[in-house]
């Protein structure tokens, strides 16, 4: 009995120390995955190494950790990337949905795809080092590299995913505003409207995962995209859309909806200078499961 009581103590004085660190390990975790489930599990797995160690010999526990998680998502990346490459359509992350109110990084929906394109290895220095901040020692650490060989995968990184940092910086209510007109103009068929919100070559991302229906590639250029818009208008009359929110998807600024058969979507929008440049449609339903309980 006292055997018990004494793990049951032991296991709440690690939990005590492991739940403040959740958020930021939850962070590394997605940025490395792009998916909130997969970034969940590897934090969970996380704790039950955490409880396993032998924790007297761990000053840092922070730094334990993020190393842990870092190669748990390594080892994910891996099955991964297998089952992106036979995706059904465009892949985009899992959407992570926050208000007006909240903090928003610099990790953009399209910084998070450009990170797709890069190896296991590049996308663990780049985040450790340039977003979290960590020096190439503690990256070496973490990743099993040589810490020159850490700067180096950082920099092929950073060239990599350079054109894909945020460019034109935009207030958050002038984004909100642009997304509720966008919003407004595309549910209701005023496709003069919406083309006024439209860059010349903005592009369209849908992604149903092969599970509902959305364009299996990419649509392109204002006029296909304006096109698109005029072909579903008469079904969005029949069945418009239920506007569930507005806010900030992976940084950018869109708006949960429900669409017709109780689809639950996400619409992101890439704004520059001379208007919305991208739309990132989320319409999977496996992406948005820890979605469903807060606006069903």
């Amino acid at each position: 009995m006292a055997s018990a009581s004494s793990e049951n103590a032991s296991n709440d004085d690690a939990a005590a120390i492991f739940n403040p660190l959740r958020p930021v390990l939850m962070r590394v975790a997605y940025r490395m995955l792009g998916s909130v489930a997969d970034a969940e599990d590897a934090v969970q797995d996380a704790f039950l190494r955490w409880l396993d160690a032998d924790r007297s010999d761990i000053r840092e526990p922070e730094a334990f950790l993020r190393r842990v998680v870092t190669r748990l998502c390594l080892d994910r990346l891996k099955s991964a990337r297998h089952r992106r490459e036979t995706y059904i359509g465009p892949w985009l992350p899992e959407p992570v949905v926050e208000s007006a109110e909240t903090e928003i990084d610099d990790i953009t929906l399209p910084l998070l795809m450009a990170l797709e394109r890069l190896s296991p290895l590049e996308r663990a220095a780049f985040l450790l080092h340039d977003v979290f901040g960590l020096d190439f020692n503690e990256v070496a650490a973490t990743i099993g590299r040589e810490a020159a060989a850490c700067r180096q995968l950082a920099a092929r990184a950073r060239d990599h995913i350079r054109t894909n940092r945020p460019r034109f910086p935009l207030p958050k209510e002038r984004g909100l505003e642009i997304a509720e007109a966008f919003f407004g103009a595309s549910r209701s068929g005023n496709v003069g409207h919406l083309r006024t919100l439209l860059a010349a070559d903005v592009t369209i991302y849908a992604d149903g995962g092969g599970k509902v229906p959305a364009g299996l590639v990419p649509v392109a250029g204002i006029d296909d995209v304006v096109g698109l818009f005029a072909k579903i208008a008469p079904a969005l009359a029949q069945n418009p859309s239920r506007l569930v929110r507005y806010g900030f998807i992976n940084g950018l600024p869109g708006f949960v909806t429900i669409e017709h058969g109780g689809i639950l979507q996400t619409t992101a929008l890439e704004i520059g200078p001379e208007g919305v440049v991208a739309v990132y449609v989320t319409r999977n339903p496996d992406k948005l499961r820890h979605m469903d309980a807060t606006v069903h």
